[in-house]
């Protein structure tokens, strides 16, 4: 159980396949390849046959586990990229810097969208917008926890507070099991944090909360300590706060964090590893002979240095 995991002095290596990412295609390769490196917790979206795809890969794993994110209102994870065809000029620069391959031919594949907004960044005639894509709590929740998960994680940087503490409410009354507050500072300062945390933690019994300090979410296109810093800068205001709580750095995460991490003394629990892991092996995960032997090792070989790095 991750409750009696977590109890341990053993690290949480977690791999973020993206909570908007609904193509179990991609999640399997990427389970599966970063379950043999030493990654022992899966972040996937909250839909059934991505659920299910993961625990088949883990199936007979001893000490691995699942982990389901949903958003509250305005939470960038729950957004979806949609191009209006009559202001679209076909530049291409979308397709250039998806980082899932959600972008073909001027068209957006919605199940590979993860709403990182790199899209809306670069086009040029305001082709694209963000258009949320919000999963009914009440509907779903209850199919994925028969299926069996090991932690709820909610996404919870957004402003309105009265959506959140409901949706949060429903994930309490649903799931006994471990709860993760993903949280960062976007429209929040350090003290609405940790009040936001506080307020959260009320009905929930000490250390039975993991939260996942985001330094700035989807961030990690880079190896720099620069990209990593906020991550470690939010990790050390809820350390600082000294809530009964286990930490998780994410948000900008790469092969410096835990270096980072333990130059600046954070006691943290475990490392979420997202965007740039999801990167590093990309040209192997796009690929239709992604199981071939040769091209597996190449793919397992670039994310086993990512993964020894961090538990260095």
């Amino acid at each position: 159980m991750l409750s009696n995991y977590l109890k341990t002095d053993n690290r949480i290596m977690k791999l973020v396949c993206g909570a908007g990412n609904e193509d179990s295609q991609t999640v399997e390769k990427l389970v599966r390849l970063y379950s043999k490196c030493g990654c022992n917790m899966f972040d996937v979206s909250p839909n059934i046959e991505v659920v299910k795809t993961a625990k088949k890969v883990l199936q007979g794993e001893k000490d691995k586990f699942i982990c389901v994110s949903f958003g509250m209102k305005q939470d960038p994870h729950i957004f979806k990229a949609k191009i209006d065809k009559n202001r679209c000029i076909q530049c291409g620069f979308c397709e250039n810097v998806c980082p899932n391959s959600a972008i073909k031919d001027f068209r957006i594949t919605e199940k590979k969208c993860i709403g990182c907004r790199d899209c809306y960044d670069v086009c040029r005639t305001n082709a694209i917008t963000m258009q949320e894509h919000e999963i009914d709590i009440d509907s779903v929740l209850p199919k994925i926890v028969n299926i069996g998960v090991d932690c709820i994680e909610f996404h919870v940087s957004a402003e309105n507070e009265q959506d959140m503490m409901t949706k949060w409410e429903k994930i309490n009354n649903y799931f006994d099991g471990v709860l993760s507050i993903c949280i960062d500072r976007e429209y929040l300062g350090n003290k609405q944090v940790i009040a936001r945390i506080n307020k959260m933690l009320e009905t929930r019994n000490p250390y039975t909360t993991i939260v996942q300090a985001d330094g700035i979410p989807m961030s990690a296109s880079d190896d720099r300590y620069k990209t990593t810093l906020q991550a470690v800068a939010m990790a050390e205001i809820v350390q600082n706060a000294k809530l009964p709580v286990y930490i998780i750095l994410s948000g900008g995460t790469n092969s410096k964090t835990a270096e980072l991490a333990n130059l600046c003394g954070i006691e943290y629990k475990g490392i979420a590893l997202g965007s740039y892991a999801r990167k590093i092996v990309k040209q192997y995960t796009d690929r239709e002979d992604f199981y071939d032997e040769n091209i597996f090792f190449e793919a397992l070989t670039k994310a086993n240095g990512l993964i020894v790095k961090n538990l260095a």
